[in-house]
């Protein structure tokens, strides 16, 4: 594989991870709080996303999985508002719960491909593949430039780079709302907030929606790139968007919440980039875990040792 073929597949990956990622920003860094629902509610948008997709609904597939996954966020905020419970204790609940939800989705089996039955010419049964987003897009795009090869990964790239772009668009004006303003002010200084006349509780529960219905949006997108959904895809979602995050504010730093959703997206191109160079190197599928955990631990470790060097740096400045 070409170095530039290698990039358009790492970047179409990538793209599809991107609301992940900000779904985890705003859990992480806008809330504060760790939410462990992550990994299920991406299997729930996947899951709900093939049943609608199979339908003939592939745009409503994808307003299906969000709407799941931000009811999974709400189940959760409503087990930490009203309920009490602590917030690692409520995102592991729902996550435990969704397993079976998705389980029931799927209709009783553990992946479900994005196939229909339809009439061959003959009058039988067969099965065809369902009309998905990046099939259509593809099509289009072939018949636009006249190349009936349009390259899949190519397209792929440019139609979740427009839907990235949208989702950033709506997030940063939606921060900047009375409401994602008092999301923000919720995750910075929460008794404040509460001694503001402020409905925390209720900021809290609209983030987390928020957070999960990103996250379900790119169980749901990857289930159209990839065309079926599997139960045990979300293992290690939460490590791969904390990846992210931390990746890119390693390079853009923590200003402002419009940089940081920005720097989250560049977090996941940067991380998937990172993994096919690895595959490059042959490296074995169930080392990938072990390589997101540390490059999870390299991000952490890099504001610590430039700060570090920079502090050496004055100190030989000085003398």
């Amino acid at each position: 594989m070409s170095l530039m073929n290698l990039l358009i597949s790492a970047l179409s990956q990538g793209m599809i991870y991107v609301p992940m990622a900000l779904g985890v920003y705003i859990a992480f860094r806008v809330l504060n709080m760790p939410d462990l629902t992550i990994d299920g509610s991406f299997v729930v948008g996947m899951c709900m996303c093939a049943v609608v997709t199979i339908a003939d609904h592939p745009v409503l597939a994808l307003l299906c999985g969000l709407l799941a996954g931000a009811l999974a966020g709400m189940c959760t905020g409503i087990l930490q508002t009203r309920l009490q419970i602590n917030p690692i204790l409520s995102g592991i609940l729902t996550m435990t719960g969704l397993y079976t939800v998705n389980f029931m989705i799927l209709g009783g089996q553990s992946n479900l491909y994005l196939q229909k039955t339809v009439l061959n010419s003959a009058g039988a049964e067969t099965q065809a593949a369902s009309d998905t987003l990046y099939k259509s897009f593809r099509t289009f795009l072939a018949e636009l430039t006249g190349n009936r090869r349009f390259d899949a990964n190519l397209s792929a790239v440019l139609l979740t780079g427009m839907i990235v772009l949208l989702v950033l668009a709506v997030l940063s004006v939606f921060f900047h709302t009375r409401t994602g303003m008092a999301i923000r002010a919720t995750g910075d200084n929460e008794e404040m907030v509460r001694s503001s006349s402020i409905n925390a509780d209720r900021s809290r529960v609209i983030g987390i929606m928020i957070s999960n219905a990103l996250v379900a949006l790119s169980g749901a997108l990857l289930c159209q790139q990839q065309r079926y959904a599997d139960l045990n895809f979300g293992s290690g979602m939460l490590v791969v968007g904390l990846a992210s995050v931390i990746i890119g504010q390693v390079f853009f730093g923590r200003k402002s919440v419009t940089l940081g959703l920005v720097s989250a997206m560049f977090g996941s191109l940067a991380y998937r980039i990172i993994l096919q160079f690895a595959y490059r190197v042959d490296m074995p599928s169930y080392a990938v875990k072990l390589l997101s955990a540390a490059i999870v631990v390299i991000a952490l470790t890099l504001p610590k040792i430039r700060s570090f060097l920079l502090e050496k740096r004055a100190e030989r400045e000085e003398t």
